[in-house]
């Protein structure tokens, strides 16, 4: 956080006296701004300022680049600009394009070149060296490959021998920090990946949950156990990748370089000559970090993220340290966000509670806690709800999603993908018109129901005597839902789409029997038979989702 230096309220060409608590003191408003550190060291008066503009352009004439969109577009022409005069092209990256524009007021770009020795480093490490610390920008060849150059970003105004020294400076810098790279890179090599693993136990994952070593001996096996989940995943390989997929923690180069985790280790394992699917695994089995990165390439690898993450969300849980509010220190959030896009991205049918079981017993724990299995759920209503077209889906209404993954829905409920199929049937079937005709009868019946209920102090069973029918209206009705014979209470995933259009043939006798067939008879036995005959289109529906969800 930068201090703050002074403030300035101008109104009508005016400066505002004044002064603003600072809490332990007050900054008192003032009549002028300040340049450019280095290049106008004078006081810039802002006095008969006549608009925005007009305060813009006296700091520019400070070299005081005021707009934001200014600074970023100079940094990225003025690098473009250099980086095509060397035949690449610029490697945007724009998290650090935003960084370095909040760091610069007068942005002044600068192309070094990278020794030729160090091009022997794999990328992620020569990205890690210059881009992640040191805040240069990369270059590229026509086909995506790093080239030797870097573009430094300078806070100095164009000067020829001084651009000299600071990019002999910053050559410097980057030669020493890639020479440290090399060394990590030809040090770590020289035993198999397998010997760091003792190592491990030196660091402890999380107190109450072991060592990191515990931890990839428990991912070995629930990747093994959910690799048959995952077409094409060989389980012995997934195990073999799990079981390696932290060693590279104690590797030098994480040590220097913590963002390679897991990219190194695919990079020594390949070296140590360890199977392509086993590598890979490794490599890939922290991703997806976040929305806009992408599944593990490999069957293998989503096995060992699956497995990582499964085994972070049912250890902490299982000691209590669960994320609250806005507070969710160990991404536990995320980690369940990732289950769920591995699951639905890659369409793998991978029932929760048993894996769950069998990574809580990998962990001693008697049971898994009762409100993981909610969590992971609360977090696909989200993802469903704000899902993009970008995805290939279209997102679904809150109340949609709620329906489709009702509390009261247990067939299934720990199967993500069909959970997400029910929630996209379901919003594909009321977006119908007899879908939506129908949802209409629904509410109608359960109006009448609950109503009728409250008065009974009893919920009515969904049964019906045909022989007490008096109208061809009810026998209609009664009919058309003796045919649809769903064989559970909850639609299997096999049923889930014949089932809504077999409902939404209901809308007619429904539509029928409303305007032909007063439910509230003076004969009782016909009142309460007709109410059993709505308790059965109430108990159909309730087969397909939770439609006491729905809103409006």
């Amino acid at each position: 956080m930068r201090p703050l230096h002074r403030v300035n309220v101008l109104f009508d060409g005016a400066a505002l006296p004044g002064e603003l608590d600072m809490g332990g003191g007050a900054l008192a408003f003032s009549a002028t701004s300040c340049g450019h550190y280095f290049e106008h060291g004078d006081d810039i008066s802002l006095a008969g300022v006549a608009s925005a503009d007009d305060y813009v352009g006296r700091l520019r004439d400070g070299y005081v680049m005021v707009d934001r969109a200014e600074r970023r577009a100079a940094i990225v022409d003025g690098a473009s600009a250099l980086v095509d005069g060397q035949g690449a092209k610029l490697r945007v990256n724009e998290g650090l394009i935003d960084e370095i524009t909040g760091l610069v007021e007068w942005p002044h770009a600068l192309f070094g070149r990278i020794e030729d020795g160090f091009m022997s480093l794999p990328d992620e490490v020569l990205e890690a060296s210059i881009r992640v610390h040191q805040k240069y920008l990369t270059t590229e060849d026509e086909d995506g490959r790093l080239t030797p150059g870097f573009v430094v970003v300078s806070n100095r105004l164009a000067d020829a021998a001084r651009d000299d020294v600071i990019l002999a400076g910053n050559q410097r810098v980057l030669r020493a920090r890639l020479a440290d790279a090399e060394f990590f890179w030809q040090e770590d090599r020289q035993a198999p990946l397998a010997e760091a693993l003792p190592r491990l136990a030196d660091i402890v994952f999380y107190e109450g949950l072991g060592s990191v070593h515990d931890k990839a001996a428990r991912l070995a096996q629930l990747a093994a156990h959910i690799a048959p989940a995952i077409a094409g995943c060989d389980g012995a390989a997934a195990g073999e990748a799990a079981r390696l997929a932290k060693a590279d923690l104690v590797s030098g180069m994480v040590g220097e370089f913590p963002e390679l985790q897991g990219i190194m280790g695919g990079y020594y394992a390949e070296a140590g000559g360890a199977p392509a699917a086993v590598a890979s695994a490794i490599r890939d089995h922290y991703r997806p970090q976040g929305p806009a990165d992408g599944l593990p390439a490999t069957p293998e690898g989503l096995a060992v993220s699956l497995a990582d993450k499964i085994d972070s969300l049912v250890g902490f849980f299982g000691v209590g340290a669960k994320p609250t509010g806005s507070k969710d220190p160990f991404a536990l959030r995320r980690a369940a966000l990732g289950v769920i896009r591995i699951i639905l991205e890659s369409q793998t049918r991978l029932p929760l509670r048993p894996v769950l079981a069998a990574s809580a017993a990998a962990y001693g724990f008697a049971a898994v806690d009762d409100d993981l299995l909610a969590f992971i759920r609360e977090r696909l209503r989200v993802s469903l709800r704000d899902r993009d077209a970008g995805s290939g889906s279209s997102s679904i209404a809150h109340d949609v999603v709620a329906a489709a993954l009702g509390d009261g829905m247990a067939e299934g409920s720990d199967d993500i993908l069909f959970l997400a199929e029910r929630a996209d049937a379901l919003a594909a079937f009321l977006g119908s018109d007899d879908g939506a005709g129908l949802v209409a009868g629904w509410r109608r019946a359960a109006s009448i129901l609950e109503a009728e209920e409250g008065k009974a102090k009893q919920s009515f069973a969904p049964a019906t005597d045909p022989a007490l029918f008096a109208l061809p209206a009810e026998t209609g009705l009664y009919e058309h839902l003796d045919s649809l014979s769903f064989s559970a209470k909850v639609l299997s995933r096999d049923e889930l789409l014949s089932g809504m259009q077999a409902l939404g043939t209901l809308r007619g006798p429904i539509d029928v029997f409303f305007d032909s067939v007063v439910v509230n008879d003076d004969d009782d036995k016909v009142r309460l038979n007709r109410l059993g005959l709505l308790a059965m289109v109430r108990d159909a529906m309730t087969r397909v989702a939770d439609f006491t969800k729905l809103e409006g």
